[in-house]
């Protein structure tokens, strides 16, 4: 008996030792301070913004393949509308684990990266391992203003994913009805477009019912694991349910090295065309009312 309790006594002084953050680099960029924290096997990009410090990023430094972040897992449900996709954008790079991942999947696709932040990016490539090369490019510029000028070039993309929220901060220019149909502009006949976004909150009816008025029905992707959800859409009709399981299951053992289940993720994507729940009477956003910062304090 008492060497169980001396077992005890030393996990509970291990513990709060191997659970303590350490903190590898920080700097003040011109948007925000930014952290990279080492804690065991897990290394974290956070951003401190308004009231929280954030993770937006993380990695396992002993298996950097494998997907730490529930929502990043979700985004892969955009392959069950377009399994092909050879050109890619993606607003917010984060730790550009997304890119990485991507590029390992579909090693010839075009990939490109829009962030506002150049230290981001700096950090990005030092900490996380994010790389380029002749297919993917990283570009230090606002998303709308890229998108606005990626259609006077009349350029097209199989996936949009935009991923551009900072923590608890929404940029409103991104939200609106007019930057929506900006973006699905750009669309390819096949394409897709991603979004992560909260799932709580007084913007979440604003948010669905400025996206369906954009483009049409599309599907709410979430589980219980945390309250991201990923709004899915596409240029085409939204995919029947066995349509859906075919390719979930074409793709589940493509996805095992992310540890991206995408069956469970299928089986847990709702469509608006079956279950809008939203009163028909909200209010759109637009550039001339975006409150959305103040929508998303509830």
């Amino acid at each position: 008996m008492n060497n169980i309790l001396k077992s005890i006594l030393l996990c509970l002084l291990i513990l709060p030792i191997a659970g303590q953050a350490k903190i590898v680099h920080k700097e003040r960029s011109l948007y925000r301070n930014i952290l990279v924290e080492d804690m065991q096997h897990l290394r974290c990009l956070k951003f401190n913004v308004k009231t929280s410090k954030t993770n937006q990023s993380c990695l396992y430094k002993n298996d950097p393949q494998r997907l730490v972040f529930n929502y990043t897992k979700l985004l892969f449900s955009s392959l069950l509308i377009n399994d092909n996709p050879q050109r890619i954008l993606i607003i917010g790079l984060g730790g550009g684990t997304m890119s990485n991942s991507l590029h390992i999947l579909y090693p010839t696709a075009e990939i490109i990266n829009v962030e506002i932040d150049p230290a981001v990016i700096k950090v990005a490539r030092q900490y996380f391992g994010f790389f380029e090369n002749e297919q993917i490019t990283s570009k230090e510029q606002d998303g709308r203003i890229f998108i606005k000028r990626a259609a006077l070039k009349k350029e097209k993309f199989d996936w949009i994913i935009l991923d551009a929220f900072n923590g608890d901060y929404i940029p409103e220019h991104l939200l609106t009805k007019e930057f929506l149909q900006e973006a699905k502009n750009l669309l390819s006949e096949q394409g897709v477009l991603s979004a992560n976004t909260f799932s709580v909150s007084d913007l979440y009816a604003h948010e669905s019912a400025t996206y369906k008025a954009v483009f049409g029905d599309f599907f709410n992707v979430s589980n219980h694991k945390n309250s991201n959800r990923i709004i899915l859409t596409s240029q085409q009709p939204l995919p029947s349910g066995d349509i859906l399981a075919k390719r979930a299951q074409a793709l589940q053992d493509k996805l095992v090295p992310f540890d991206v289940d995408i069956i469970d993720i299928m089986a847990n994507m709702t469509s608006t065309k079956d279950e809008q729940d939203w009163p028909e009477s909200t209010k759109l956003l637009t550039d001339q009312y975006s409150p959305a910062n103040l929508l998303n304090q509830n």
